[in-house]
């Protein structure tokens, strides 16, 4: 298949197209390399692609989801299969100090992804949702039967914002999509503004962490491995139209139209401090941690019911905590040479 994946530069698009190129489809990668986080992160994911051995199935365009025309004639040009969306403007916190950047990346660059599969007869779009948009959810774990009207960040907004304009495509037009709803990525090329990430950089130079909620989270924390083999699933379980889906008792996760939502996750959430703990076991080194308070836009827990995706493409995360986190710590020490 040809395949487009959008954010190939960042921590999972980059991952999702090794994956395609490696058993043998045709992957057009684009990506803006902003400055969100360090650009030397980015450029290095392409370059690990560029060097692997399927190299020839992969081919990189820089360019940003938002910039209408320039995506127009990359549909025109290519005739996609599928689409994999991974591009967005990412962070909770980021969102508050730089509201116009989610607008122009989340909600304009995503209707432009609509409109090109709508006119090219894209036969399947997999696109990036969140677990941010259960926001003051508060039952546990989360479902995609669950209401998520009520997100605490612009992020989370756009996120749902996403699912809602998926919807009207897929029920105008018939386009197959899938919302994946990822909850807490982690893992080796992971992204620096993340927990992980910045908590062992911290560690490693004898810095002090700082730990929200006075370190009352629970996260469902979720390896790379298993994120890219539930994306991979779901492109091939091409989303269909639900015959008994009901109007008046209406599935939030499914639709008379070909549409899905699904958490994608690991189903274990673990407690930060637990998490922190692991991590000074893996780094040989105990943190200095500085506890406080809740920060605006967040969410004490996140818990992932993923029985849906497991039922329909037979996902099972299988990476233990302990696992991931030493598998990206080894990484780090590597490719920062510390």
């Amino acid at each position: 298949m040809k395949i487009l994946v959008t954010g190939a530069a960042g921590f999972i698009g980059a991952a999702v197209a090794q994956y395609l190129i490696n058993r043998g489809d045709c992957v057009i990668g684009i990506d803006n390399i902003n400055d969100y986080y360090d650009v030397k992160l980015k450029h290095a994911r392409l370059e690990k692609i560029k060097a692997s051995d399927a190299a020839a199935n992969f081919t990189f365009i820089k360019m940003g989801v938002e910039e209408r025309d320039k995506m127009a004639l990359l549909f025109e040009e290519h005739n996609f299969d599928r689409v994999v969306h991974l591009a967005a403007q990412a962070g909770v916190r980021y969102s508050i100090e730089n509201p116009n950047a989610y607008v122009d990346s989340n909600l304009v660059g995503f209707v432009n992804i609509l409109e090109g599969c709508r006119h090219q007869g894209v036969k399947h779009l997999v696109y990036a949702s969140s677990s941010s948009v259960y926001g003051a959810n508060e039952t546990m774990p989360f479902s995609e039967q669950h209401n998520v009207d009520h997100q605490v960040s612009l992020y989370a907004a756009s996120k749902k914002a996403n699912e809602l304009m998926a919807h009207t495509y897929s029920h105008l037009y018939q386009l197959p999509t899938t919302g994946l709803r990822f909850f807490t990525v982690y893992g080796p090329w992971g992204r620096p503004d993340m927990a992980l990430f910045k908590f062992t950089k911290a560690i490693l130079e004898g810095k002090t962490i700082d730990v929200y909620n006075y370190g009352n989270h629970r996260r469902d924390f979720t390896y790379i491995d298993d994120i890219v083999e539930g994306v991979v699933r779901a492109l091939d379980n091409v989303a269909k139209p639900n015959e008994q889906w009901d109007g008046h008792n209406p599935d939030p996760s499914s639709s008379k139209a070909p549409y899905r939502v699904y958490n994608i996750g690991a189903q274990t959430p673990v407690h930060l401090l637990s998490f922190i703990e692991t991590l000074e076991k893996a780094l040989g080194i105990e943190a200095k941690k500085d506890l406080l308070p809740m920060q605006p836009g967040d969410v004490p827990d996140t818990y992932a019911d993923v029985s849906a995706l497991v039922k329909d493409t037979g996902y099972q995360p299988t990476t233990t905590v302990k696992t991931g986190i030493e598998a990206f710590v080894n990484w780090y020490r590597d490719f920062y040479q510390v």
